[in-house]
């Protein structure tokens, strides 16, 4: 929680969460601060079954439930006497930008919504990167996910996906060399950090295969900013959920030059500015 320095009255506030498979001390942390700075009041949180949130078993994911944890954050939001229920607005990173969309879509009291380097965790899980599973190979995933479940009842445990390597390959993908900049490096590592340490179980990808989290965001009424890097190799997720959109209150940023992780933490690229903006202008 970050209150803003001198605050008195009711005060908009936002949640933020994201990236998947980060903590709230990496990139949500640093956003929540960033914007308390500049006087609203801000949640970072850890997703269910992750980081310092509990739920068990571990290290699970969900379009569901982790729709519902932005919802469970506006209920907090919601009650505190120090914040002004009609100024709530939301903040999904990476993967829980998307989350954020499928929120905005069901939960009225969220008056503005921003995505940064948006990640359609549903798309890329059925479709893998840049759409490139067809059904055979969704169905052979379907299997080995299917036979993992199987395995992981008997040994009663969860195997890990595993997150990123300790050691990089020289012949990995531009995007995989990305994130292990920041996830496996000083600049964001974390000791409770999915991605910069065991990953999720693997069994996790099954509920997003069956689940398309976009499927009512073009009902969604209030304002949205979608902010992507213009060279990010996910690019796509956010020019295409931005398309669904409707309304004349919705906007596509892209930065020019930035990849995907400049968004998580190069306070030079985030363009906070106009999150700022943008915020103070739909949470009046």
């Amino acid at each position: 929680m970050y209150i803003p320095k001198n605050a008195s009255g009711k005060l908009p506030a936002i949640a933020v969460c994201g990236p998947f498979g980060a903590v709230k001390e990496q990139a949500a942390g640093l956003y929540a601060q960033t914007l308390a700075e500049r006087g609203f009041l801000t949640i970072a949180f850890d997703p269910s079954f992750t980081g310092e949130s509990g739920g068990e078993p571990r290290y699970v994911a969900s379009p569901d439930i982790n729709t519902e944890d932005f919802c469970a954050a506006v209920d907090y939001l919601s009650t505190r006497e120090d914040v002004d229920t009609e100024r709530i607005g939301i903040l999904g990173i990476c993967g829980w930008g998307g989350m954020a969309l499928n929120a905005a879509a069901i939960d009225t009291r969220i008056k503005a919504t921003v995505t940064s380097t948006m990640y359609d965790m549903c798309r890329v899980n059925a479709n893998g990167y840049f759409d490139s599973m067809d059904e055979n190979a969704r169905y052979e995933l379907r299997q080995q996910l299917n036979a993992q479940r199987t395995e992981d009842y008997r040994n009663g445990s969860y195997a890990l996906a595993g997150g990123l390597p300790d050691t990089l390959p020289d012949d990995a993908p531009w995007f995989v060399k990305d994130y292990y900049a920041y996830y496996k490096t000083k600049r964001g590592y974390h000791t409770r950090s999915l991605n910069s340490n065991g990953g999720w179980n693997k069994t996790s990808a099954l509920s997003f295969l069956n689940m398309p989290i976009l499927a009512y965001s073009s009902e969604i009424r209030h304002a949205v900013l979608v902010i992507h890097g213009e060279k990010a190799h996910s690019c796509y997720f956010s020019k295409d959920a931005f398309a669904k959109l409707k309304g004349e209150n919705k906007e596509l940023l892209l930065i020019p030059g930035a990849v995907h992780t400049d968004l998580y933490d190069n306070l030079e690229v985030i363009p906070f500015d106009r999150i700022e903006a943008f915020y103070r202008q739909h949470l009046k």
